[in-house]
This record gives structure tokens, C-alpha cells and sequence, in this order.
């Protein structure tokens, strides 16, 4: 009921829009943190260099990842076609059964390295790896050195 009332601009018990939320009126104290974190997210996006430098950030994560494509035969990006690769969202194929894929990206959370890494459920068995602007390239590199230790640990 909440969701709907608050989806209609209405208030609960009345179910009359409240023409107050479009004066500028909050809805509830929650609201207002949300807006503050919203402008501290815009103050450090302009601290990086505002829209050029998040996508810098983003296409150093990707060459972070890049570059251990091309080091390890076993890891693949799933788009082939390099101009459809995105730099946020990185799906990688890993040469490895299935089973043992799974395996290796369970441990890799319980061992604090890597957190829902695992493909999309309607993809194809791999690894899913966020390398948006709020990642640091030396993090992405350095969970490049884990993925071929854990590959070297569970492809046996």
C-alpha cells in the first residue's frame, strides 16, 4: 500500500495527491539522506574529473582486465567483438568446468576477494566483474592476480 500511495503522490490514509511533494515538501527524513548522498556522489564524480574522468577511470579497469585476457590463455571477455564490450559491466568466459567455476567463484567470496562474480543466470558460465569508475584499477589488478590463483587451485 505504501509503495503504491507513494508512487501516486497520495498519502496513505486518504489517498488524495499531496500537492506539497511537488513543492519541494519531503517525504520523510530517509528522502533527504538519499538527496545528500546523491550530492556527495556528484562532488566526487567532479573531483576525478567530472564525466571525462569516471570514463577514464572505467577504461583503466577495463585495461586492467585487458590485460590479463591477454596474459592467461584460460580467461576470455565473452563479447569477441571488442567495440561491444562494456567497461562497467565486464563478462568474462573461463576455460574450466562448469562445476569448478562455481566452485572457484564460492571461495573467492568466502575468502573476502570477490562478491556475486558469478555470470548473469541466463549467461553463459563465467565471471561478471564491475570495473565502473567507483573501483580502483589497482583493485581490478590485484583481483586479476586472485582469479589466476583460484584458477590455478580449482582447474585441477
Amino acid at each position: 500500500k505504501l509503495d503504491e500511495a507513494l508512487f501516486k503522490g497520495a498519502t496513505i490514509n486518504t489517498s488524495k495527491l499531496d500537492e506539497a511533494l511537488f513543492k519541494g515538501a519531503t517525504i520523510n527524513t530517509p528522502s533527504m539522506i538519499c538527496v545528500e548522498d546523491y550530492l556527495d556522489a556528484l562532488q566526487w564524480a567532479d573531483s576525478v574529473g567530472g564525466l571525462p574522468g569516471l570514463i577514464a577511470r572505467s577504461q583503466a579497469n577495463l585495461a586492467e582486465v585487458a590485460t590479463a585476457v591477454d596474459k592467461y590463455p584460460w580467461l576470455n571477455f565473452l563479447a569477441k567483438d571488442e567495440a561491444s564490450r562494456s567497461s562497467t559491466s565486464v563478462c568474462l568466459t573461463v576455460d574450466m568446468e562448469a562445476s569448478k567455476l562455481k566452485e572457484m567463484i564460492a571461495w573467492l567470496e568466502a575468502e573476502d576477494v570477490a562478491y556475486d562474480i558469478g555470470a548473469y543466470r541466463d549467461a553463459p558460465d563465467g565471471l561478471r566483474i564491475w570495473c565502473g569508475a567507483t573501483v580502483e584499477a589497482e583493485d581490478v589488478a590485484l583481483l586479476m592476480e586472485w582469479l589466476a590463483f583460484a584458477y590455478e587451485k580449482f582447474s585441477k
